[in-house]
């Protein structure tokens, strides 16, 4: 069975206990308006242009038959014939088999580390029976496997891919259902729901929760959402996430406009305080970078 990842980002040690390789997956069912990775939104690859690469040497133009490269075709054909890397693909198709065993070889670092690997994107559950087979294969290996993911999903696709994995990280974005659409595209019922089952099932979550200035910080939507997780049980982890201004240059290398460009960047002093309301009512909390 075929996949299709961005890449794998190796000895991560914010995914998840230990050292890990974090899997990011293409596709998304939300549309954040502050996503660090607009490029892996939808389920389709994407081409990024960087302009500062260009040398204007005319490769991409001639390969293209003499005309501009404007099209989906032209930057595929562009990402190959450019010798700056002006154009990037991403995106990229593998299999089960070749993926589980590409991860496979860094075990003994997941082993001495009591690390593993951690399913990401993206969202895995888009590809949810790709990633069912490569965590079969890993867990055959004694491998801990963790899924991230937004928990937008019925939960008859969602069920098979966590009952596989050992650890849930689950993005807790907004507690406002109005806010939750204005700001990501879809209604959070569904999310809430998710989240919910996957705690009274036993298995061991991690909540994260981002911060966001101006968006998601007010003092309703924050109470609102520590006491949510706080009813979610004892094996529930709270990460605190400051929001962080995006690298400069992926929306328009995407020709995307960056719709909080101008957003503040979450202060220490704030999460700091947020952390404090967390803990004062008995949640295991931290604040992650």
């Amino acid at each position: 069975m075929d996949g299709f990842i961005s890449q794998i980002q190796q000895y991560s040690t914010k995914d998840g206990p230990g050292v890990r390789s974090t899997v990011v997956a293409v596709g998304c069912p939300l549309n954040c308006l502050w996503c660090a990775y607009p490029e892996l939104i939808g389920d389709a690859a994407k081409f990024l242009y960087h302009p500062r690469r260009c040398v204007a040497c005319g490769a991409c133009v001639a390969q293209a038959g003499g005309s501009s490269v404007d099209s989906e075709d032209g930057f595929e054909e562009s990402s190959v014939i450019c010798f700056y890397d002006a154009y990037e693909m991403v995106g990229e198709p593998i299999s089960d088999k070749k993926l589980a065993s590409d991860l496979l070889r860094d075990k003994v670092f997941y082993d001495q580390s009591g690390g593993g690997v951690t399913f990401s994107g993206g969202d895995p559950v888009l590809q949810a029976e790709f990633f069912f087979e490569v965590a079969m294969r890993l867990k055959d290996a004694d491998v801990h496997v963790a899924l991230d993911t937004s928990g937008h999903f019925p939960w008859e696709k969602l069920v098979p891919l966590v009952s596989a994995c050992d650890l849930i990280l689950f993005d807790l974005k907004f507690l406002s259902r109005v806010l939750h659409r204005r700001y990501t595209g879809v209604d959070n019922q569904l999310i809430l729901e998710n989240a919910m089952k996957i705690a009274y099932s036993g298995k061991p979550m991690i909540i994260r929760m981002i911060l966001v200035p101006g968006v998601n910080d007010s003092y309703t939507e924050i109470s609102g959402r520590l006491a949510f997780v706080k009813s979610l049980g004892s094996l529930v982890k709270l990460d605190i996430i400051k929001y962080k201004k995006l690298e400069v240059g992926k929306y328009a290398s995407l020709e995307m406009i960056e719709l909080m460009d101008g957003t503040e960047e979450c202060s220490d002093e704030f999460a700091e305080h947020v952390l404090e309301m967390a803990t004062s009512i008995g949640l295991n909390a931290s604040i992650v970078s």
